[in-house]
């Protein structure tokens, strides 16, 4: 099992239950890829710093993982299709 962050930018115009929503939805997806979240760290509101879809800011949250490598390609394949991201990254921390 290799560890990773997955980095979301989420729209900032959703309120927070849905935003919530969006989190639960990628954590089910990784959970349903055989993964499981250790941590989520929800970082807010913060600036971006070039605009995204006429955006200026974007809601920061990082979920920690713990999967094999296949989840990440699976993860990617679910998360371009999300509208309310504006952003991800999925990387494997090293120990």
């Amino acid at each position: 099992m290799n560890k990773y962050e997955v980095a979301l930018i989420i729209s900032p115009v959703l309120s927070d239950e849905e935003k919530n929503a969006v989190v639960e939805n990628v954590k089910g997806y990784i959970e349903r890829r055989g993964g499981t979240v250790t941590n989520v760290d929800d970082w807010g509101k913060r600036r971006l710093a070039y605009e995204i879809n006429k955006q200026t800011e974007g809601t920061y949250c990082f979920i920690y993982v713990d999967a094999e490598p296949t989840m990440s390609v699976a993860l990617e394949q679910d998360l371009r299709i999300m509208e309310n991201l504006l952003r991800y990254l999925i990387i494997r921390v090293d120990e």
